[in-house]
């Protein structure tokens, strides 16, 4: 093993060398820029309302700025771009996924944007600007400081580095891993980038410890290409302790290894990018089939722009997790602190938070991001995060590497919430929950208070296995509960007319059938793993849509809906001694709906919103479903 001087990037770092005067802008546009003078002579004198992003932190080039300005959905490009002309500016889209919310760019001297904006507010008398703000920059939160081509033999998993993840016992990764890995799960890692694509001419090498692992198409927002590589390292190492491609007797392994990497880069080599590119990448990330967002990233200073499409992303059922920062302070960083976002905050080998670790109350849940200033479990290395990634930011060679920062503990989070949604529950706000009501709260009695410890940790250390568990038992109990209920209610009340009571002699299938149906052998994967097979077995009826179409068609409106119980009794209404069977099937649906109305954990397809409407319409099928499975047991 070698000892590399670390590297830090973190938000707290980003003054002095590395902030080289006249460095290029991340994104150049090809538009002029506009002059701060006739900006100025605008507001006759009178000094902004706003400040400028100072050179710097946030502001890497001296030169220029760069200004987002947000149209009206329904104004076209050319109508964008004329009206902009009128104002003596030059725009154009950021990237293709600022195309449906009409967020352009406009390159401006640097100071200018104060200028602009009170400007534009005075001038903009046709309403057509949502939002104006600069656009700066964010950067990663992480930091490298070591690597090591060990091929020492371990146990399970068959990777010979895994004995080296001290992180992810942490979280309880074995015992999840017998219950979910995240299958199919798609999370988008809008970061770096991630070296999964060779490119011969370029010298860019895939790294070899995720070649098994599953990907879709994403997009590099930097260069504004669709060959997407990693420049830094950095995105790969995120990507990697979310499903680095495991048990491949190779290496390290993922937490999440069954899931899907999205690769989007928005961060520059240096680890800087603009928050327009964050912005755009969110949007694609939600609009192409992503589950989860990570952004190990993040900034001070607030993004409206960032905002809405996080927003944006919630409203379609993303689940969205950011690194809390690593500011050392109590101080909040963006986009953690939005809402619909979980604020990860890190731990170390200890269980403490780190020393670099931001705090407050937009803190959701802590996660093990390292600390390579210690070896506090004896290995002989740094209590780094190790994952495969670039070797020294070198685009064709690729080493396994300590990181430490609050960017290595969103990524256990993001892995986290996979895990839960590929057991069924994908409403963002239940993974939250389940992962907040889940983790361990054992160092409460370190501090304190219980709001000095929920700043720091925030609900508690994320524990996966108790997670995922959890996402199968608050659903599996009270669906087969509903389920079991309701068969024995109607077995109880219905009026037979046959002297042989057939529908009593039949309740043993009434009450297997509407419990099966409505709850699913709910336990299997917890004794079995999650197999394809054990799936069919343990999920409701209900929730078939996710074999069948995958989870970017749970749940939709047909599936959880009365058209199951109607179906199931037009073929075996019919025929008395199946009768029972369409009965327990319309009474096991109504005790999903009726669950689901209450516990909500999905957001119904094509219902406006993800709350009252999806309840009524849950519970209003639940209704005609109990109804065609009561009145069908009164036919005896």
């Amino acid at each position: 093993m070698k000892i590399t001087r670390p590297r830090l990037i973190g938000t707290t770092l980003l003054t002095g060398a590395l902030l080289l005067p006249g460095m290029a802008s991340a994104q150049m546009m090809d538009t002029a820029v506009s002059p701060l003078a006739p900006w100025e002579a605008c507001l006759e004198g009178a000094t902004p309302s706003t400040q400028n992003v100072a050179y710097g932190a946030m502001d890497h080039d001296p030169n220029q700025d760069e200004m987002i300005l947000d149209f009206v959905d329904d104004m076209s490009d050319a109508e964008v771009k004329a009206w902009a002309k009128q104002h003596n500016l030059e725009v154009s889209l950021n990237s293709p996924s600022a195309d449906a919310p009409n967020t352009y760019i406009a390159r401006v001297q640097e100071g200018a944007v104060p200028y602009i904006k009170d400007c534009l507010t005075k001038r903009d008398t046709e309403g057509v600007l949502e939002l104006m703000e600069e656009n700066f920059e964010y950067a990663l939160f992480g930091e490298a400081v070591s690597s090591s081509e060990d091929t020492t033999t371990s146990t399970t998993p068959n990777d010979p580095l895994y004995q080296f993840q001290w992180h992810f016992k942490q979280v309880g990764a074995e015992e999840a891993w017998k219950t979910s890995t995240g299958k199919d799960v798609v999370v988008s890692v809008i970061d770096t980038g991630v070296a999964v694509q060779d490119n011969a001419q370029r010298g860019i090498k895939a790294a070899k410890d995720l070649a098994d692992t599953a990907t879709v198409d994403g997009y590099d927002f930097v260069d504004k290409s669709s060959f997407v590589f990693d420049g830094h390292g950095h995105g790969t190492h995120v990507a990697g302790t979310i499903a680095q491609s495991t048990n491949n007797k190779y290496g390290v392994a993922g937490l999440a290894y069954d899931a899907k990497i999205m690769g989007l880069r928005v961060l520059n080599s240096r680890g800087f990018g603009q928050v327009a590119d964050i912005a755009d990448a969110v949007r694609f990330s939600a609009d192409n089939g992503a589950n989860v967002i990570n952004m190990s990233l993040g900034g001070p200073l607030p993004s409206l722009v960032l905002k809405r499409a996080i927003d944006h992303a919630y409203k379609k059922g993303v689940t969205t997790v950011a690194a809390a920062g690593n500011g050392g302070k109590r101080s909040p960083s963006y986009p953690a602190a939005y809402n619909h976002v979980i604020a990860v905050a890190a731990t170390q080998y200890d269980r403490n938070t780190t020393f670099y670790s931001q705090w407050g109350d937009y803190v959701d849940i802590a996660a093990p991001g390292g600390n390579t200033r210690v070896d506090q479990n004896g290995d002989g290395r740094p209590d780094g995060v190790l994952q495969q990634t670039l070797k020294d930011g070198n685009v064709g060679k690729h080493d396994f590497v300590l990181y430490m920062g609050t960017s290595m503990a969103s990524p256990h989070v993001a892995a986290g919430a996979a895990m839960v949604i590929s057991q069924g529950v994908t409403h963002p706000d239940r993974v939250e929950e389940v992962l907040q009501q889940s983790a361990d709260t054992s160092t409460r009695d370190r501090y304190n208070s219980e709001k000095e410890y929920r700043e720091r940790y925030g609900a508690g250390l994320m524990r996966v296995d108790d997670a995922v568990q959890a996402a199968n038992t608050n659903q599996g109990v009270p669906r087969s509960l509903a389920g079991l209920l309701l068969a024995m209610f109607a077995a109880f009340f219905v009026r037979r007319k046959d002297q042989l009571g057939v529908a009593v002699s039949n309740k043993g299938t009434l009450f297997a059938t509407s419990t099966v149906v409505a709850g699913g052998l709910f336990f299997l994967p917890m004794l079995f793993g999650d197999s394809t097979l054990i799936q069919i077995f343990s999920r409701p009826l209900a929730e078939m849509d996710i074999l069948l179409f995958g989870l970017n068609s749970h749940q939709n409106p047909l599936m959880a809906s009365a058209l199951i119980p109607v179906a199931a009794y037009g073929l075996l209404g019919g025929r008395p001694k199946l009768r029972t069977v369409a009965c327990g099937v319309a009474l096991g649906m109504a005790g999903f709906l009726f669950t689901e109305s209450v516990i909500l954990t999905s957001d119904v397809r094509l219902i406006p919103g993800m709350d009252t409407l999806d309840r009524l319409w849950l519970a209003g099928n639940g209704v005609i479903s109990a109804a065609i499975g009561y009145f069908g047991l009164k036919r005896y």
